[in-house]
């Protein structure tokens, strides 16, 4: 078996709408993804993981791939 090196896909997420309001799952998401205020951008890499974060708050978010 070979050992293959993927190139792995990076992200910039952006917070663009308030948490205030949202159940708490949602907003412990966010913190999970490293967002905290409005504005806020941050770079991840995109793993099966991240990914399903984001789909679960991608109404507060923007994602823009690098």
């Amino acid at each position: 078996m070979e050992n293959k090196i993927m190139a792995e896909k990076t992200l910039k997420i952006k917070q663009v709408r308030s948490i205030i309001g949202h159940p708490a799952r949602q907003k412990k998401t966010m913190a999970a993804l490293g967002l905290r205020k409005i504005n806020h951008e941050r770079t991840v890499v995109a793993t099966p993981q991240i990914l399903g974060m984001i789909e679960k708050v991608k109404h507060l978010i923007t994602v823009e791939e690098i």
